[in-house]
């Protein structure tokens, strides 16, 4: 991912993040998933309503869990703000009820 928005750093939530570099505004496109076709699942493997798995491969794919996201991915596989993010903020996700915070 080229897009200045964006870097990847250190998370307090696990592992590698996605951290906003400046302000997002609630309702941004931020951009696509880039993934590849997956059979089996993995650490960054989306599981789609159409029954597909997609390995993430991009940047997109350090967005960590949180019930309190701030960022969506779709089926359609693209990613948006769901509420204006401050520079230094952690892009999250609701990744479902299966997910522990």
């Amino acid at each position: 991912m080229t897009d200045s928005k964006y870097e990847v750093g250190e998370s307090p939530i696990h592992g590698k993040g996605l951290f906003a570099t400046a302000p997002i505004k609630k309702g941004e496109f931020l951009g696509n998933l880039k993934t590849r076709a997956a059979k089996k699942d993995g650490p960054y493997v989306l599981w789609c309503d159409d029954g597909k798995g997609r390995e993430v491969i991009c940047d997109f794919r350090f967005i960590n869990h949180s019930r309190k996201a701030n960022v969506a991915y779709y089926d359609d596989l693209t990613v948006m703000a769901l509420k204006n993010i401050k520079p230094g903020e952690e892009l999250v996700h609701n990744y479902g009820d299966e997910w522990e915070d």
